[in-house]
């Protein structure tokens, strides 16, 4: 898996951790390959959080 490959799995991830978790939940879609459409409120202190945990190697 390349660093790029490692960082956007974490965004994808931490994008439908929220839109799980989250009230008023943001929507993800990610219906179209290499896009993501997002409406709602994003938490983007932690989405920082992960694309440095996928860019240290960390998990």
């Amino acid at each position: 898996m390349t660093l790029d490959d490692a960082v956007r799995d974490a965004i994808l991830a931490e994008l439908k951790r929220q839109a799980e978790a989250e009230d008023p939940a943001p929507q993800v879609d990610l219906s179209e390959p290499g896009y993501a459409r997002i409406t709602g409120r994003i938490d983007l202190e932690a989405l920082q959080m992960v694309i440095a945990g996928a860019t240290a190697g960390g998990p």
